[in-house]
């Protein structure tokens, strides 16, 4: 089996009620009728509304479907039901690992918000010495600096679709949905002192192993249909 991870671009004008309808409706079921396994979708909709992305791509991030296929190259059925609704669609293999597991009701959305976050590997950093601080030193700071319940990890493989940005990963990150607004929550701070620690602790982690510049996160709305 293997796990592959879809965005999908779209006008950020196009409502999110409508896009979570369309991919919940008719996207999944014809996922599930290629072969499609632990489907999930996230969609940035009306309940993460109040949250501020971190947009690059023209039209923007909107959406992302994960699922597993026992083969890749049988994933033609997939594609096309996503490319149906977006402009355009990136797709990866990923390798997915869960430093921190999170319960999601299927058939129901997921409690709180997730920010799907679009990382790249820092220029002249190995790729051996990416992994180690992205997997070792980091998996402290992220989970002890902020009110993450939820995080995975899935490092990109390959590309599946010819002009997929060069990312290194796609990260699901789950907070409380005050989070959205509030950085103290975001951060689990106590005070304004104890808030500026965790984010200048936080910013020297990234800083040692992620280039800034191709990042993008998106807060979206999760939903696991198994």
């Amino acid at each position: 089996m293997e796990k592959l991870c879809y965005l999908l671009f779209r006008e950020a004008e196009v409502p999110g009620s409508e896009l979570r309808q369309a991919l919940v409706e008719k996207v999944v079921p014809a996922l599930r009728a290629a072969g499609a396994r632990e489907i999930t979708v996230h969609v940035q909709d009306e309940d993460v509304a109040a949250g501020t992305p971190l947009r690059r791509s023209d039209p923007p991030i909107r959406a992302m479907a994960s699922f597993w296929l026992h083969d890749a190259d049988e994933r033609g059925p997939c594609e096309a039901a996503l490319r149906a609704q977006a402009r355009r669609i990136a797709g990866y293999v990923v390798l997915e690992s869960r430093p921190l597991v999170h319960e999601a009701p299927k058939g129901r959305r997921t409690p709180g918000t997730n920010q799907v976050t679009c990382i790249a590997r820092k220029p002249g950093l190995g790729y051996d010495e990416f992994i180690r601080i992205w997997h070792g030193d980091h998996r402290a700071v992220a989970i002890e600096t902020q009110s993450t319940t939820g995080y995975v990890r899935n490092e990109i493989i390959r590309k599946l679709t010819p002009d997929a940005p060069s990312w290194a990963a796609i990260v699901e990150e789950t907070f409380p949905i005050g989070a959205l607004t509030d950085p103290k929550v975001f951060y689990d701070a106590k005070s304004d002192a104890d808030l500026r620690a965790r984010m200048d602790r936080m910013l020297k982690s990234c800083q040692r192993f992620l280039d800034f510049e191709p990042m993008e996160y998106t807060h979206m709305s999760e939903y696991y249909l198994g």
